[in-house]
């Protein structure tokens, strides 16, 4: 590091001497300052240290002319640039530290340090060259904010505007391993908020749309990236604004405030009005009411041990007045935090979400308004990483992205089918695809054989479990709604007893009206095919009847015993049954659209089950003859009452006999007598997605909706 000096570089700075007594006792001319050894040094004390191992890596630099050495002790964080350190006015010979003014009122104005002898500094042609290096510093950084554009990130309907991940870090225009904080602004219409982020992070360039008419100019919620700082910039839709849906625009508030680190609150009026107070209330109850089981997650997680107000962003009350002090400025004994929390408490609010609140005023005696306070503010408490650290954008899209689907939470249970689907169609994909998970809002939303190999666990993708205990007695749903064997058996009775209203042979009935319950939408059913399609021979009761694959007509077997791959109604590429005609016109592409592709697709599946049900049917109906009572308490869902328990029907107390038959009441689990359990209707909670038994009771209460194992609630 060190080199020969000549003699013209001695005479620099006459007055610096060499502040280390090592080779020269103190008697040389300082040439070098050492950041690590923290001192002023001359060329040979320079040398002699530095020549040991464990300081030759120093950061050591060669004084120019006026030379004044930086402040031991603070980073300039005072009224200064961040980054920009404070220049010292003497140094310490007693403790061979430099310091500023104000570090040497904090540490040296009292007890025995203030009679430390301190060499002082020629500081007369400084200020100059700060000056000069403060606006080198501030030149940068507006070069830094040149290219800076907002884009919108979430419009007023609460769509969000970025299309993955990628989309999102493309926009803001940073890096993917880039770690950075969000700030948000609120505040009313009219108030400035585009502006004052505007001056605020972007030097006055209007990255943020401003206007000087009526009409809010930022509609939804924009967003662009702040280089200088590393901070995600939020600006959002003013309150008290005209709109016709105030639900909607508070809702998509809300959810900004769920992803902040900062928040500022605007407000350009001569006194703090209660709609400050009453928004930030409202919004630190809805903050923790939705956010609680995630904080108290990270707490767990982290071996935290602190209140959960700790984890919420901080908050920065920005008021701007004109005609009217400042708040706290006729109490100077009265810190303003302390008389905002007094408000807080007359209105009967309570803002424990936010971790911090601080007020921040300026008065604007004469255009324009000084934002150097609350830029000051900002960068104090984006520096503070003690309980919101900086995370890479991704991190932040994905918590976004939770918060705008749809943005409720919906409870959701396993059922073996879905409630579009009829009791035999959902037991035939119940055993192709397993149970279904399925939402009010989005129809199914997961089955968990969907994909047979590769399919993910659903509280990965879809839902979060929550364990609720039902306590005995109460009208509580259980968790676990395992009823395919009783739909089953009931499907069978129902079977069974269109068989004997047929009066015909149960194979035959019960095939066909098996097929046409899973048949191919395509597929004409089977009461209407009386003719074979192509040799026009009429059907008898006992004949069968066979569906082409391509066409989905009805044939003989003779007209119909041809085999052929037919992948473009969804069969795969295994053979399987067509008619002559469409064996012979083989390389005829058949015409079908996608959206008949997408209708076949889950009924295909339910009939590929179908077919094998129907080689077992046999059994089945040797099933059908044996008494439905000695399978039937196996087959009992586990909320219901079982049978040799039931000696009286709930309602009417009557005796059940042999003629007097027994019937479960699929809300409540209860006996009742055919009388008092002759409703019908859905019971959804339970598992039933279609009309059935229900006793008299529950058929007069409300609809029940699904509750208990809960959607995770980003996705529904």
């Amino acid at each position: 590091m060190s080199a020969q000096t000549s003699p013209a570089e001695k005479g620099l700075n006459p007055g610096l001497m060499c502040q280390e007594s090592y080779a020269c006792s103190g008697t040389d001319e300082a040439i070098f300052e050492c950041d690590e050894c923290c001192s002023l040094q001359c060329l040979r004390c320079e040398e002699e240290l530095h020549r040991q191992e464990r300081l030759r890596n120093h950061e050591r630099i060669r004084l120019k002319p006026g030379h004044v050495p930086y402040c031991d002790l603070c980073k300039g964080l005072s009224g200064h640039l961040p980054g920009v350190r404070q220049r010292a006015i003497v140094r310490c010979q007693t403790c061979k530290i430099n310091l500023c003014l104000e570090c040497q009122k904090r540490t040296h104005s009292g007890g025995n340090k203030r009679r430390h002898p301190v060499t002082v500094y020629n500081v007369s042609n400084l200020q100059g060259s700060l000056e000069a290096e403060e606006m080198d510093e501030e030149t940068k950084r507006k070069k830094m904010t040149e290219k800076v554009v907002s884009f919108l990130l979430v419009d007023e309907n609460e769509e969000v505007q970025v299309t993955n991940e990628e989309d999102f870090i493309r926009k803001l225009d940073c890096k993917p391993d880039q770690h950075l904080k969000v700030v948000s602004i609120f505040g009313n219409t009219g108030d400035g908020k585009s502006h004052t982020l505007n001056h605020t992070f972007f030097y006055g360039r209007e990255v943020f749309k401003t206007s000087p008419t009526q009409e809010s100019c930022t509609v939804g919620v924009w967003a662009a990236y702040d280089p200088v700082h590393k901070v995600a910039v939020i600006d959002t839709e003013g309150l008290l604004g005209a709109t016709v849906n105030l639900s909607q625009r508070t809702r998509l508030l809300l959810k900004v405030l769920a992803i902040s680190d900062l928040v500022i609150y605007r407000t350009h009026a001569d006194r703090l009005h209660n709609d400050l107070f009453k928004f930030l209330g409202d919004a630190s109850e809805a903050y923790l009411k939705h956010f609680t089981k995630e904080l108290k997650a990270t707490t767990a997680r982290c071996g935290l041990d602190v209140p959960l107000s700790t984890l919420g962003p901080a908050v920065i009350i920005f008021h701007e007045t004109v005609h009217t002090q400042l708040l706290g400025s006729d109490h100077p004994s009265e810190v303003p935090e302390k008389l905002i929390q007094d408000r807080f408490r007359k209105l009967g609010r309570f803002p424990e979400a936010f971790s911090s609140i601080h007020y921040k005023g300026t008065r604007t005696y004469n255009p324009p308004t000084d934002f150097s306070g609350l830029r000051r503010a900002l960068e104090q408490l984006l520096e503070n990483n003690t309980t919101r650290s900086p995370r890479h954008p991704g991190v932040i899209f994905k918590a976004l992205k939770a918060c705008y689907e749809r943005g409720e939470e919906v409870s959701v249970v396993p059922k073996t089918s879905a409630s579009t689907d009829s009791p035999w169609m959902g037991l035939a994909k119940y055993a192709w695809s397993g149970y279904v998970i399925e939402c009010p809002n989005c129809g199914v939303v997961y089955r968990s054989r969907q994909y047979w190999f590769g399919n993910q666990d659903p509280v990965d993708t879809v839902v979060r479990t929550e364990i609720v205990h039902v306590w005995p007695g109460t009208d509580g749903f259980l968790k676990d709604n395992n009823n395919a064997a009783q739909r089953l058996l009931d499907g069978m009775n129902f079977m069974a007893q269109s068989v004997s209203e047929l009066s015909l042979g149960p194979t035959k009935a019960v095939t066909s009206w098996l097929t046409d319950q899973i048949a191919p939408a395509y597929w004409r059913p089977n009461s209407q095919i009386l003719s074979c399609n192509k040799c026009a021979t009429s059907f008898k009761d006992n004949d069968t009847k066979h569906h082409c694959r391509a066409c989905g007509e009805g044939f003989c077997d003779s007209c119909s015993s041809k085999t052929r791959p037919v992948p473009e109604r969804g069969w795969g590429p295994a053979p399987v049954r067509v008619c002559d005609n469409c064996y012979e016109a083989r390389n005829v592409q058949l015409a079908i659209t996608e959206a008949q592709v997408d209708d076949e697709g889950g009924t295909l599946i339910a009939r590929k089950v179908g077919e094998a049900v129907q080689n077992t049917l046999g059994a089945v109906v040797t099933a059908i003859d044996i008494p439905l009572g000695l399978v039937k308490d196996a087959a009992r869902p586990a909320y219901w009452v079982p049978d040799h328990e039931i000696l009286h029907c709930h309602n009417c107390r009557k005796e059940f006999s042999i003629k007097l038959s027994k019937h479960h009441c699929r809300a409540c689990g209860q006996g009742f007598c055919d009388e008092c359990s002759h409703d019908r209707r859905a019971v959804p909670s339970r598992g039933w997605d279609h009309p059935v038994r229900v006793c008299f009771n529950c058929n007069k209460k409300p609809a029940w909706t699904v509750s208990v194992v809960t959607g995770k609630s980003p996705l529904c």
